[in-house]
């Protein structure tokens, strides 16, 4: 797999992300996977809110209007949130200050249909029949330190590989075992863009293994086939062993 980070002009509150994407990208090959930081889709978006008072206080009550679920910061010796959105489990509903001027930077909206309309771009713009999209966040992982890239949205290929049916290496059927191949390309990526300073917000991967491209964005049984309930989960004795306060309807 060749994974190649691509750097762009700091991007900024309400930039246009497909001239961003054109202006940085002269060509991108057939077969080719473009992955996308969602920090610069938020800043595209505008979904960035200015510190008043700054503070725990302030950034916990802005997760608790981000996330679908929550556990409240008393949970955690480090006063973090644990949530889940968007049938993501992440710490405070991946609000993030880093990069951020003085404010903090939301999960963009509208994330699938967003991703659709790149993938629907980089076809036209690019004379493309096969090519992909990812949008990436960091996350953690219990029981390691450090971040990871994790998928949030995908377009354009099979998220996942399906090995059932098949037989390894002592002619035994596989019953269970699925590739998750977008979360894999997505940890390659975000590992060579970078974190902090490196202004690698896109990354282009191609020679992928395992990939099926489609004509089209997932369905959406495609999209619900990817999410496990927390009660279907292999963790599910973690996750339904808490209390989680469902986000309030506004």
């Amino acid at each position: 797999m060749k994974v190649t980070a691509i750097k762009t002009p700091i991007v900024k509150k309400n930039d246009n992300l497909l001239d961003i994407i054109r202006d940085s990208i002269k060509t991108i090959p057939e077969n080719s996977v473009l992955v996308i930081t969602s920090k610069i889709i938020s800043y595209c978006q505008g979904r960035i809110v200015k510190k008043a008072l700054g503070g725990r206080n302030e950034k916990h009550s802005l997760v608790r209007q981000e996330a679908d679920l929550y556990l409240e910061p008393s949970y955690s010796q480090y006063k973090m949130m644990l949530t889940i959105k968007n049938s993501t489990l992440a710490v405070n509903a991946g609000i993030d200050e880093s990069n951020a001027d003085d404010g903090y930077v939301l999960w963009p909206n509208r994330i699938q249909k967003t991703t659709n309309k790149i993938w629907r771009f980089l076809k036209k713009n690019y004379h493309l029949k096969k090519v992909g999209v990812i949008i990436t966040d960091s996350k953690t992982i219990p029981l390691r330190w450090g971040v990871i890239g994790t998928a949030i949205s995908h377009c354009g290929f099979k998220a996942l590989y399906d090995y059932r049916g098949k037989e390894d290496l002592f002619g035994r059927k596989v019953k269970m075992s699925q590739a998750n191949v977008v979360e894999g390309i997505a940890v390659s990526a975000v590992l060579e863009m970078g974190e902090v300073a490196e202004k690698n917000p896109l990354c282009l991967v191609q020679n992928i293994k395992r990939i099926k491209f489609q004509n089209r964005p997932p369905t959406k049984k495609e999209l619900e086939d990817l999410k496990v309930s927390p009660k279907d989960d292999v963790f599910g004795p973690l996750l339904t062993s808490v209390d989680w306060v469902k986000r309030k309807a506004c």
